[in-house]
């Protein structure tokens, strides 16, 4: 009499590859020379004031990084960006159980590894990003929903509509899956749900996500405008539109090194043989790459902006690599290479330079060095208020100056908020006394006189760059 196979037998070996990857993150985590990022300052300080949505995001990330620096009682870097190797661990493990019963064999212990060491991941672990927080969710609405397909039943419709809602409350890119789950009930007869289970999980996702809707309603659709400020085309094609080759090419490029340049070739290739069993898996994938690749050529894109493509693609490319192994071990190679130079290139943030010796790592260093260097200033004329207007030294001198005592602002804006501290933080238009106003000098009013010195730093993220310190009256940054 035969046994029955172990469904878990995938669980040890997945479990101790990412175990391993995820733990050796961590450590070196400690070690890490950057700065926070302009974005992961804002998401920390959107934790200091807990609500449904935020300017530019929704409202998950921001939950997250409070309840991590909560439990730490800490805001340093290090806690603000330890949920990006947990959440990434779990997606691999999700991951891996979606791939066993898709494939069975070996597959959740290869979807796991090559999860895991892919350099999007390799990358996303030093950085707390929106799209991190998304992918355990993301996943979990994948591996349910094809679970649902294969076996019908109204609760997993319900729990991959749910899980879709909580992805979106990270970010809006999860919305991407009810276009592809339509394009896949389109072209694919068994990827078509019943009415029933589209309304159940439909419905699960709008219960989830309606606290942000609301939230959208409340506040001008704040969130939403930021989504259409990003595609800025939408909001006048006949103007704003164009034809940017250069943009396509250098995105699409940048796929092959996202997703990996032997995986990326192996999607590519699948989506040429267009064979039955990989169709619906496809469809859940490329769809959103070629979406941002329109958004590449009629404007521009960033290379992660189709990262919730390589969730769908690490299953469906699962097959193909354990059948041609040397894909595999190459990947895995590969990928692990650059996986242990992430956090070496962390770690030695101040010493390795690229061209013309510019920090590789430059962008993520010098943003707490001016931070302490504009309330030096501050201090040492006896002034309380800072008002800048660059979004990026704004934000850091939230975080870093979290315990100065001083109070930062925004210039009112003129018109719509063009960020989250122009809508928050503006300088208040009863302000009286005198302010350090802080603004690029070929920019600063007539008013704001001399600056007290001027801010020019050669190295970091604000290399080339200039910022005049004015002391000037309350009422001179909102001219």
């Amino acid at each position: 009499m035969n046994a029955t196979p172990n469904p878990f037998r995938w669980l040890p070996a997945a479990a101790l590859i990412v175990a391993v990857v995820t733990g050796f993150r961590i450590v070196m985590m400690g070690w890490n020379q950057t700065d926070l990022f302009v974005d992961e300052v804002q998401y920390w300080l959107w934790g200091q004031d807990i609500d449904f949505g935020y300017y530019s995001k929704p409202p998950l990330i921001a939950w997250v990084i409070r309840a991590m620096t909560e439990i730490a009682g800490s805001d340093a870097p290090f806690w603000v960006r330890l949920p990006a190797p947990l959440f990434h661990a779990v997606t691999a493990m999700i991951l891996g159980a979606a791939a066993q019963a898709l494939w069975a064999g070996r597959a959740g212990v290869c979807a796991a590894a090559l999860y895991i060491t892919l350099p999007i991941i390799s990358v996303g672990s030093f950085l707390i990003s929106t799209d991190t927080i998304m992918f355990p969710f993301l996943s979990g609405a994948l591996m349910f929903w094809f679970a649902m397909l294969k076996r019908p039943s109204g609760k997993l419709a319900l729990a991959a509509g749910a899980l879709l809602g909580v992805a979106a409350l990270a970010k809006y890119a999860a919305v991407y899956y009810i276009l592809c789950a339509g394009l896949a009930a389109v072209f694919v007869p068994a990827a078509r749900p019943t009415l029933r289970q589209a309304g159940l999980a439909l419905a699960a996702f709008l219960v989830v996500l309606s606290p942000n809707i609301i939230w959208n309603i409340a506040n001008g659709l704040s969130t939403v405008q930021h989504t259409l400020d990003n595609a800025d085309w939408v909001r006048d094609p006949a103007t704003r539109a164009g034809l940017n080759f250069a943009g396509l090419a250098e995105f699409f490029g940048a796929q092959f090194i996202v997703f990996g340049p032997i995986l990326f070739t192996g999607l590519l290739w699948l989506l040429i043989r267009w064979s039955p069993q990989n169709r619906s898996l496809l469809l859940f994938s490329l769809p959103i790459v070629a979406l941002v690749c329109l958004q590449a050529l009629l404007s521009n894109a960033y290379a992660n902006w189709a990262a919730a493509a390589y969730l769908a693609g690490t299953l469906v490319i699962v097959p193909l690599v354990l059948r041609h192994r040397w894909t595999l071990w190459a990947s895995l190679a590969l990928h692990s290479a650059f996986a242990l130079f992430v956090p070496i290139a962390a770690m030695k943030a101040q010493d390795i330079t690229v061209g013309e010796g510019r920090l590789l790592m430059a962008r993520y260093l010098g943003r707490v060095q001016m931070s302490e260097a504009i309330m030096g200033a501050a201090r040492d004329e006896g002034l309380k208020t800072i008002v800048v207007k660059n979004r990026d030294l704004l934000a850091d001198l939230f975080y870093t100056g979290r315990d100065s005592g001083l109070t930062f602002h925004a210039p009112p804006p003129k018109g719509r908020a063009a960020n989250h501290y122009e809508l928050s933080f503006p300088l208040p238009s009863d302000a009286t006394g005198e302010v350090l106003f802080v603004i690029r000098p070929d920019f600063a009013p007539t008013c704001a006189g001399a600056p007290l010195r001027i801010l020019a730093p050669e190295e970091g993220a604000y290399r080339g760059q200039s910022f005049g310190l004015y002391q000037t009256p309350a009422s001179c940054p909102a001219q």
